[in-house]
């Protein structure tokens, strides 16, 4: 491989790793893993213990059998075939308390936020383009004023006395 066409390979990688995008997912990523044992805390801790208190505290020992027998033969081994709907309960409430958590401790505050950061750029522009239509104003009372001043001098004589031009 050329050492030219190595180096444009290598820049576009690193191009690729330097955009936002990619950056923002890494961090994603990142804090979803550590994100996950607060998660699984939290469901192992209050969210089963409250099913405990109606049922057992163990979620995934609810399961539903669809062809008998259900249960364990001599050497240890399942017969039948269960529904382990236990299972994805749990799982279920896992993926709702981490969407609940992240939407109402990180989105929300964030779109609270971009809304604020917009507002006050909307407000900004807004005072520029009055600052702007002002001056506009102020110009077109000066024309009109000396206009104004020209007609009242003879018809179009300047200060000189003489005629102007246009």
């Amino acid at each position: 491989m050329s050492e030219k066409k190595k180096e444009s390979v290598l820049a576009g990688f690193k191009a690729f790793l330097m955009r936002g995008n990619v950056v923002d997912l890494a961090v994603a990523v990142v804090i979803g893993a550590a994100f996950t044992n607060i998660v699984n805390s939290i469901v192992k801790g209050i969210i089963s213990p409250l099913v405990g208190a109606i049922g057992t505290k163990n979620l995934d020992v609810y399961k539903s059998c669809i062809k008998n027998p259900c249960g364990l033969d001599a050497s240890g081994q399942p017969t039948g075939v269960e529904i382990l709907w236990g299972s994805v309960l749990n799982a279920t409430l896992s993926f709702l308390i981490t969407a609940a958590v992240v939407y109402f401790l990180m989105v929300l505050p964030m779109a609270k936020y971009l809304a604020k950061v917009e507002a006050r750029r909307r407000a900004k522009e807004g005072v520029q383009e009055t600052m702007e239509i002002t001056e506009l104003e102020v110009l077109k009372e000066i024309r009109d004023t000396l206009v104004a001043q020209r007609a009242a001098n003879g018809g179009g004589a300047g200060p000189t006395g003489q005629r102007d031009a246009f």
